[in-house]
């Protein structure tokens, strides 16, 4: 039987952030259908397995969902086909199950994520992207140490 793997969320009005705490994991395998299902597999630095399968609130474009893996975790971006905030994660009303918390580091409020998107560059233009974050937005993570240090 697979275990659960800790999962961090946030979202903005056109994406979700999934973030999969499982450090050294292998094989790894995420698959994204558009009804919005999110599907994990990995396996664990004990040999482990790890796997969910997530019904997500809306649907997604699963073209652009993109997934990095690093040491420690498994940073997954998640289009969302019609841009909106969604009012939970999953499409279940049921409390969401333990293993899946808010990543309060990515997490912005749709109060926030406007007045971003208000801000201007230094010369007064408005930005480039107009408040809509690049691919990359929300992917980042500090490196691990070890891997930094060329162990």
């Amino acid at each position: 039987m697979s275990k659960l793997p800790e999962i961090l969320w946030a979202q903005r009005a056109s994406k979700i952030y999934l973030t999969v705490a499982l450090p050294d994991a292998k094989d790894v395998s995420v698959t994204f259908e558009p009804e919005g299902l999110f599907k994990f597999s990995a396996t664990g630095r004990n040999g482990d397995a790890y796997a969910c399968k997530l019904e997500l609130y809306g649907a997604i474009v699963p073209e652009r969902c993109r997934t990095k893996p690093g040491l420690r975790n498994i940073l997954c971006s998640i289009q969302k086909e019609q841009k909106g905030w969604w009012t939970r994660l999953l499409k279940s009303v049921e409390k969401p199950a333990p293993f899946l918390k808010v990543d309060w580091n990515k997490w912005r409020d749709e109060d926030d994520e406007d007045s971003e998107s208000d801000c201007t560059s230094d010369d007064g233009a408005a930005s480039e992207n107009d408040g809509e974050s690049n691919d990359d937005d929300g992917l980042l993570y500090l490196p691990d140490l070890e891997k930094a240090r060329g162990k």
